[in-house]
């Protein structure tokens, strides 16, 4: 029952944050920066996630957009920030960075 209370709570905070600002988020149509290929090795990820920073840069929403992948336990790079930057400043996912879920036999 606590983890079904947890899934609508963490539904409920999607659905009641306001999502107005992702409309002029300078990342639209760039999706292929901002989340990893399978297999992505990691100087290929320092090169996507550096050209990702440089879009983050200079958003105008920035703060929505990190605020938003933080309660969210987003997977990518948002507001500036990667997966190991958001666990570091203290917020979860809802899988361990770096690891996969294994598929059922």
């Amino acid at each position: 029952m606590e983890n079904a209370a947890m899934t609508l709570l963490n539904a409920e905070m999607l659905l009641v944050h306001d999502l107005s600002w992702m409309a002029s988020a300078r990342c639209k149509g760039h999706g292929d920066l901002f989340f990893s290929p399978l297999f992505e090795r990691p100087t290929a990820r320092e090169v996507r996630e550096t050209a990702a920073k440089s879009y983050c840069a200079r958003c105008d929403v920035q703060e929505d957009c990190r605020e938003f992948a933080r309660i969210n336990h987003e997977y990518g790079f948002w507001g500036c920030e990667n997966e190991a930057e958001r666990v570091g400043a203290g917020y979860s996912l809802n899988a361990p960075v770096g690891v996969r879920r294994r598929r059922s036999a």
